[in-house]
């Protein structure tokens, strides 16, 4: 269901070829997160004037924001070859052994998903980042015996959307930690702007700013969207995306003037109708509506947060007045009771 979604930042298989060529190949074309680029500008040139692999690099925040991108343009600015695998992927330790043990100097790792390595595998990970060596177990019983594979100095690039489920033991060995911060709406224009070129489609200024408004802070959603419009001025137009195509390509797909779409409305509308306004469990919630207690928590709650639609507090979920007032109901609470809507993390 979640891969249907307009608004999902999750990327679906059929979308990965497609997303590729989009991405950008070096730093100076990689638009937002000034921050991290800034800083990844000096530790790059750093390395590569001693002549040493990239310290190990961890990127946390929401999906589709461009970590996978960045690991990319990081090898492409060191002029290293990229491996890239995810976290479910890497079952065994001997599947982590196989990939690192083919790495050649200065390579790039890349682990999407990193908090999702098994338990097992993230040990023998331990010893490979810190002495790049792996130490396996060769037998069993009184006849096992230890040996140490000596490896590549290569550089892992870890990247994950829950920061806090990585263990602290493997949280300490990357020495360059980047967070992602949602996009800004100008940003997000310059975006669609750079894709709408690659793509060769003509694209008025206001339906720019209308698709980077609706686009929730991020730039897969963004792209994503500027292709379904796309259709629509194909095929109801004449091929240019202008204003109306947009307001009328939008709301064919369910997307509100704020990115909400109809599950996101529809928690909301549950709250508030069903719990009067919450404060309401989050599995009471799931459970009321139909839906995964993980999908409302990865993918709808953190937008309705940061949009200011939705508070979470110790005592449960709460619709806010501008959540009421997007959805065009008359709000009876007394939106001052701070200590009710103390906002948790």
């Amino acid at each position: 269901m979640d891969n249907e979604r307009i608004t999902s930042a999750n990327i679906n298989a059929g979308e990965l070829r497609s997303e590729v060529n989009l991405r950008p190949q070096h730093l100076d074309d990689y638009i937002g997160q000034q921050g991290v680029k800034q800083n990844l500008k000096i530790f790059i040139e750093a390395a590569k004037m001693r002549g040493e692999p990239l310290d190990h690099v961890l990127f946390y925040g929401p999906p589709g924001l461009g970590k996978t991108t960045l690991a990319g343009i990081i090898a492409n600015e060191l002029g290293v070859d990229i491996k890239i695998t995810s976290g479910p992927a890497i079952e065994r330790a001997g599947d982590l052994a196989a990939i690192l043990t083919n790495l050649n100097d200065n390579d790039v790792l890349f682990i999407d998903e990193i908090h999702r390595l098994n338990r097992s595998v993230e040990e023998v990970l331990y010893s490979a980042m810190e002495d790049y060596a792996l130490d396996i177990i060769i037998g069993k019983g009184p006849s096992a015996r230890s040996i140490r594979l000596d490896l590549a100095k290569f550089t892992l690039i870890g990247a994950t959307t829950r920061a806090g489920s990585l263990s602290a033991p493997l949280r300490d060995r990357f020495g360059v930690l980047g967070k992602f911060e949602m996009y800004t709406s100008d940003e997000l224009k310059e975006i669609l702007s750079r894709t709408a070129r690659i793509l060769g489609v003509e694209i008025d200024e206001q339906s720019l700013n209308e698709m980077a408004k609706r686009s929730r802070g991020t730039p897969r959603v963004a792209n994503r969207m500027l292709k379904r419009i796309r259709d629509f001025s194909q095929v109801k137009g004449n091929g240019i995306i202008d204003i109306d195509i947009t307001r009328e390509g939008l709301t064919a797909l369910g997307v509100d003037g704020l990115g909400l779409e109809r599950l996101d409305r529809e928690i909301l509308t549950t709250i508030i109708e069903r719990f009067n306004g919450g404060p309401v469990g989050i599995d009471t919630i799931a459970a009321s509506i139909g839906e995964e207690r993980v999908t409302i928590e990865d993918v709808n709650e953190p937008y309705l947060i940061q949009a200011g639609l939705l508070y979470r507090t110790p005592k449960g979920r709460m619709v806010s007045q501008a959540g009421y007032r997007h959805l065009g109901i008359d709000y009876a609470g007394d939106d001052e009771d701070s200590e009710e809507r103390q906002v948790t993390f």
